[in-house]
This record gives C-alpha cells, structure tokens and sequence, in this order.
C-alpha cells in the first residue's frame, strides 16, 4: 500500500525549492468566486503558511499536514 502524503513547515524551505511563492490571493489562479469570497472576507495577502501550501495543494493530490507556530495563519 503506497501513500502520497506532504508535510510543509514554514521553517523546512527547502522542500519549496520548485515553487515560486505569491504575495496576493489573486497569483495562485484561483476561482473568481472564490476570490471575491476571500476579498469578502477581508483577506488581502496570504499568509506565510498559506503562501507556500496553497500552490503544492493546486498542482499534488496528496494528504497534507501544515506546520507552523500558533497565530501564522493555518486556519484563516
């Protein structure tokens, strides 16, 4: 039995090395309805955790686990 499976900390950046990070929601592609339901809610730029999950989430079907500190943004 093989797993596909990522783990992404903000302090592991070498795991990043073939991503190119954005600085706005509007970079990663995304659905407009999703967007204007982020700009809604008063989201302007992701933060670091979501900035370097978000386009590994787009382009791998795996399992995912995201490590960062209390506070950075895991559940926003």
């Amino acid at each position: 039995m093989r797993f596909n499976s990522l783990i992404i900390t903000t302090f592991a950046a070498s795991i990043y090395t073939n991503y190119y990070f954005m600085s706005q929601f509007t970079d990663f592609g995304l659905n407009p309805a999703l967007l204007k339901a982020i700009k809604e809610l008063g989201f302007e730029n992701p933060m670091p955790i979501q900035e370097k999950t978000i386009p590994v989430l787009l382009e791998k079907d795996v399992d995912f686990v995201g490590l960062a500190q209390t506070g950075t943004g895991k559940t926003t």
